[in-house]
């Protein structure tokens, strides 16, 4: 996938899908697939990424090129594209940080699955955010990208003060002889599918409801760094991860959860919270990989979460809490077997 942050590096012309996109979700999906329809998505190499521009800081996990590609390799092809903007508008009005579901370099992994070949990073700034509907479509999508056809859901707002609406979309495309598609939310059951609603689930510990609406298990990637080691003493060894923290993590408590090792799934039960038994002061994430052994440190670990077993709580001994963990790793095993 080809990432930058700078129209003037983007490959063109172009069939883009504007919006934030955070969890790449089942509703997110709807949007992406106008531009998508067509696509070889087992032709393309999903782990390649190259970057160019002035890129945010979370892309430094993605593995990119130290060399510009061709900036038109697919000729007058025009290239699957994802708009989107960063900081998210709301970050740069209200000065905020948001949690979010796929940080930058898990939204690529995720867009790159789909068959998206290029994601543009808008810089959000004042100057942005000054542009009228007008003057956005014209030097952005226009000028900028080439973009042949467009597709938005219909929520989608953009120009000053949010004054475009989808009408003023089509509208003003149309004088330039752009297509645009207006994709309707999508719900589930009645309830709209949003990224709202998986953080709301995954803030209950309603994992079967955040899975379901994602489209996929939810994801924790991070890297595993040194603990206390106490879960070794209990005879459960544990591997601490260290997560990006724009990451957002659900409700705190013991989860049963599948583990990828070097492409491999293990079963496994994750805790995370502040580990009141033993007056733990910091919030952690531990996972223990049901009938596994080995060195985990500084290797990088994904985490599927598959079931809420029961909030974190304080036990009156050491020995009590092991109890507990045994009962929670049988638990996990029963479960995960169950649920495939």
């Amino acid at each position: 996938m080809w990432i930058t942050s700078s129209l003037t590096t983007a490959r063109t012309p172009t069939v883009a899908a504007l919006g934030n996109f955070d969890g790449v979700h089942r509703g997110h999906q709807r949007v992406l697939a106008p531009i998508l329809q067509g696509s070889p998505v087992n032709q393309l190499d999903s782990g390649s990424v190259a970057t160019s521009g002035q890129q945010p800081s979370q892309l430094e996990n993605c593995q990119g090129s130290d060399r510009s590609p061709d900036p038109n390799p697919q000729g007058d092809r025009p290239l699957r594209t994802v708009v989107t903007f960063f900081p998210h508008p709301r970050e740069f009005f209200a000065g905020e940080r948001r949690p979010l579901l796929t940080p930058l370099d898990e939204k690529v992994r995720e867009l790159a699955k789909l068959g998206i070949e290029q994601l543009v990073l808008l810089p959000f700034d004042q100057g942005l955010a000054q542009l009228t509907p007008q003057e956005f479509v014209q030097r952005i999508l226009v000028d900028g990208l080439d973009a042949r056809h467009i597709s938005v859901g219909e929520d989608f707002c953009f120009g000053r003060d949010r004054s475009g609406t989808t009408a003023d979309l089509r509208a003003i495309a149309a004088t330039f002889g752009v297509q645009v598609t207006v994709v309707p939310l999508y719900a589930d059951g009645g309830d709209r599918i949003s990224s709202s609603a998986i953080r709301n689930a995954l803030s209950q510990g309603t994992v079967a409801r955040a899975n379901h609406l994602l489209g996929r298990p939810y994801a924790l990637t991070g890297t595993v760094v040194q603990g206390q080691q106490l879960g070794r003493t209990l005879g459960f060894p544990t591997a601490n991860l260290e997560t990006p923290p724009q990451k957002l993590l659900p409700r705190q408590g013991v989860y049963a959860v599948w583990v990828d090792l070097d492409g491999t799934l293990h079963p496994g039960v994750m805790n995370l919270g502040h580990r009141p038994t033993v007056n733990g002061l910091q919030q952690t994430l531990e996972v223990h990989l049901l009938n596994w052994s080995g060195d985990l440190y500084h290797r990088r670990l994904s985490v599927f979460l598959s079931h809420f077993l029961r909030p974190e709580q304080k036990f009156d001994s050491l020995d009590a809490l092991k109890d507990q963990i045994q009962a929670d790793c049988q638990r996990a095993i029963h479960l995960l077997i169950a649920s495939g």
